[in-house]
């Protein structure tokens, strides 16, 4: 077994989680003399002191919970014995307070990535194809897979070709007010600095959301040379759209002949493209975790933190997310706002996400998973002080409702559901060119339109999903790595990644799923 060990999180603390690997049994005694009264699995809490029947729970010196029982010391202390807190009100919270000192510049690093018009950078050369409505989606998937088997050997500068196929664009209210949050979510996407400028559309015809409304004629697009396009300077002339009910399209197979002939003009495009050396700067990194476990907060969220702090020092965006992992947390972050206004647009999205539950008769109790707990976190106050880490020590310099599109450098809070594929795909609309994902309990996760470095929280997993995991954090809990020393590891690996010199496992088993838009309005 070796030696038992506890992780506290902080001195003020009264519980501590299990490190070894399998748990540990009853009656294992620990250095400083504190015995197990009962089976503790691995990642699970056990009570360093003896706690009375509605006594604080602490970790992290936040209390997480209160004892629905007397829990002598040595006890296992999970959801079953706690009684999760009141979530915090979002009046009278600190407004900005925190004022650290600024941290140097990191200057002189960069990576090699495609620069496009709009003075973005792309880590990756992609051909996207954009769809208006799900009922495309199945002809796009056929043309794709013509397109990577008979075009893509063609173009060996272009990365990929994806479709970004979702479920919305009909059958829906899309007049009301919360429809411009899919819509603009689709919108950005189709722009992000992955895609290289080309904008390439597959439309029903008949559907609410038509191509126009999509892609509004006064948005800066590009003119695309295909048959029936307007002339070149004309409002029309920016859509490239394949309309799949246009009376030129006599069967299947003309429908896939006509957008894999339109995605060939892209893709002579993209292929002309070249890397350039940028700076880190350019780096818009989204940072989250899904199928978290009680070692997130511990080791890879840390490391990710401070990860993140590099990036902000050297002039990057890094956006961290999930409304309900944070919410707990509100007062932690309104205080490292950069101005109250910050604050106050992080309570706001906040107060809109509370309405948002209460329409479904649900609240932020209802994220936690059975992974999460079987993983040692009791309850959404736990897992939420285990994400925030993930944002760092920098201040919060900016704030984006979803859907929106990212403006500015430096630590964004981005506005999202907790759902790993609904965050990943409004952070995609924000921008991100690089994303950093944590898990516990192990997952699958992809996005086929950007590079995700999946970081493992214990070696347990980094060894049994060896060809999965980039990085395995669990060397922090076993000592033979700092927070700090796998900070700048991640950070040299995530300008790697990004300049094309290494890919990801996620990259390497063409990992991805839909987009999975957020649509809180009303379906019809």
């Amino acid at each position: 077994m070796g030696q038992a060990l506890y992780i506290r999180m902080h001195a003020q603390d009264n519980v501590a989680i299990v490190v070894n690997d399998g748990g540990l049994p009853a009656g294992t005694v620990f250095d400083d003399g504190l015995t197990l009264v009962q089976k503790v699995p691995q990642g699970h809490k056990v009570a360093l002191v003896d706690l009375a029947k509605g006594a604080a729970v602490r970790r992290y010196n936040v209390t997480i919970g209160y004892a629905s029982q007397d829990l002598p010391r040595g006890s296992w202390v999970n959801e079953q014995v706690l009684q999760m807190p009141e979530a915090p009100e979002l009046e009278g919270l600190p407004m900005a307070t925190v004022r650290p000192d600024p941290l140097p510049p990191l200057e002189g690093y960069t990576f090699e990535g495609f620069r496009n018009a709009d003075g973005s950078v792309g880590t990756r050369n992609i051909l996207a194809i954009t769809t208006t409505v799900q009922c495309v989606a199945g002809v796009v998937d056929v043309a794709v897979q013509r397109i990577k088997a008979e075009l893509l050997p063609r173009y060996p500068q272009v990365d990929d070709v994806v479709g970004l196929e979702h479920t919305y664009g009909c059958g829906v209210a899309i007049d009301a007010p919360d429809a411009v949050i899919p819509i603009r979510t689709l919108r950005n996407i189709s722009r992000n600095p992955n895609f290289g400028d080309e904008i390439m559309v597959v439309s029903l015809g008949c559907e609410k959301l038509q191509p126009e409304r999509l892609l509004p004629a006064e948005a800066p697009l590009r003119p695309m040379p295909h048959p029936g396009a307007a002339p070149a300077g004309g409002a029309a002339a920016a859509l490239d759209v394949v309309c799949l009910q246009s009376e030129e399209h006599t069967g299947f197979m003309s429908m896939i002949d006509s957008i894999v002939r339109q995605a060939d003009v892209h893709l002579q495009r993209l292929n002309r493209r070249r890397r350039e050396t940028v700076p880190a700067s350019e780096l818009v990194v989204g940072v989250q975790c899904g199928g978290s476990d009680a070692f997130s907060g511990v080791t890879a969220n840390p490391a990710v933190g401070f990860a993140s702090d590099l990036l902000v020092r050297a002039g990057a965006s890094v956006m961290f997310s999930e409304v309900t992992e944070v919410r707990d947390g509100i007062d932690q972050l309104t205080a490292r706002a950069t101005t109250p206004a910050v604050a106050q647009a992080m309570v706001d999205q906040m107060a809109w996400y509370d309405a948002y539950l209460a329409r479904g008769r649900a609240d932020r109790s209802a994220n936690t998973t059975p992974g999460n707990k079987k993983g040692g976190l009791s309850n959404i106050v736990e897992k939420a002080m285990g994400s925030i880490v993930k944002s760092g020590s920098a201040p919060i310099s900016g704030v984006l409702a979803p859907g929106e599109k990212l403006q500015q450098k430096g630590l964004i809070y981005a506005a999202t559901p907790a759902s790993d594929f609904i965050c990943g795909t409004l952070q995609l609309a924000a921008g991100m060119n690089l994303h950093i994902f944590t898990t516990g309990r192990g997952t699958p996760y992809g996005l086929a339109a950007c590079p995700v470095i999946k970081v493992a929280t214990r070696s347990d997993l980094a060894r049994r999903w060896h060809d999965l995991m980039d990085v395995n954090a669990g060397r922090i809990a076993e000592g033979t790595e700092t927070i700090e020393s796998l900070g700048w590891e991640m950070f040299h690996l995530m300008l790697d990644i990004a300049s094309g010199k290494k890919k990801t496992w996620a990259e390497h088993w063409k990992l991805s799923n839909a987009l999975v838009l957020f649509n809180p309005a009303p379906v019809t």
